[in-house]
């Protein structure tokens, strides 16, 4: 029986210093920012944890994270990639998964409009409040969707902006974009772009290769929740968003 774990990466296999024990001399250095320096790392249980992975599972990455920032984690993945919490697939190769590219970029357009309205309209608010960070995501050449931080680095101050405008505005109302906020990301995308689609796909891909198929999915997040979902097993880190959530349901 084949196995496959469908992996979140960030707040999941490794995170940011702010978020684990600085004095802990076990941490390793897991992705890097654009100018060489490191910013993410993974303490000895998520060390060990990769390691245990390694020896039985075929490991999917499913992240948030563009292109460039992938490129920039060191782990050594061997199979398919999901980026933009969905919007791309790379294979084995690296090379863009033309399938689901063209049906991405078919069905996008007809969102793009939504998109920027609303982000006209988060940009104004963020003019008239200090430290807002407001940015559209372009990753192979493509508008895929937006993001915004906080130079207080906290959720706190994101949600005043979610709350006032973000979760009213008449696109999110229709379900046309939805929100996403964990940590300091507070994220608006159209709806055709998630994690659980893209890993729906890839599962009816490996089915057809293999014919017992065992699935696991990993994250951290809500919005790991729904792809999580799909496979045999989930795996959720303690006194994550996700884990808190679950936590609070019971």
């Amino acid at each position: 029986m084949q196995s496959y774990i469908f992996l979140d990466l960030d707040d999941t296999l490794f995170q940011t210093l702010r978020k684990c024990a600085a004095d802990d001399p076990k941490l390793q250095a897991r992705a890097f920012l654009s100018d060489g320096s490191p910013n993410s790392y993974a303490t000895h249980k998520q060390q060990w944890l990769w390691q245990w992975l390694e020896k039985g599972f075929k490991i999917v990455p499913v992240t948030g994270r563009d292109g460039h920032a992938f490129d920039r984690v060191t782990l050594p993945f061997q199979e398919e990639v999901v980026l933009n919490h969905g919007a791309v697939i790379l294979d084995k190769q690296r090379n863009i998964d033309s399938a689901w590219m063209d049906g991405m970029t078919r069905a996008l357009p007809r969102y793009h409009g939504k998109l920027l309205e609303i982000w006209a309209e988060i940009e104004a608010y963020c003019r008239r409040c200090h430290g807002f960070k407001p940015q559209l995501v372009h990753d192979f050449d493509t508008l895929w969707y937006g993001v915004i931080k906080h130079v207080d680095g906290t959720e706190t101050t994101l949600k005043t902006l979610l709350d006032s405008l973000i979760k009213t505005h008449p696109h999110i109302i229709d379900g046309s974009l939805y929100w996403h906020l964990n940590g300091n990301n507070l994220a608006v995308l159209p709806k055709i772009i998630n994690k659980e689609s893209a890993v729906r796909y890839l599962i009816d891909g490996y089915k057809q290769q293999h014919p017992e198929l065992l699935t696991f999915g990993a994250g951290d997040s809500k919005t790991d929740a729904p792809f999580m979902a799909l496979c045999d097993y989930a795996l959720i880190p303690k006194n994550t968003q996700l884990f808190k959530s679950l936590a609070l349901a019971e």
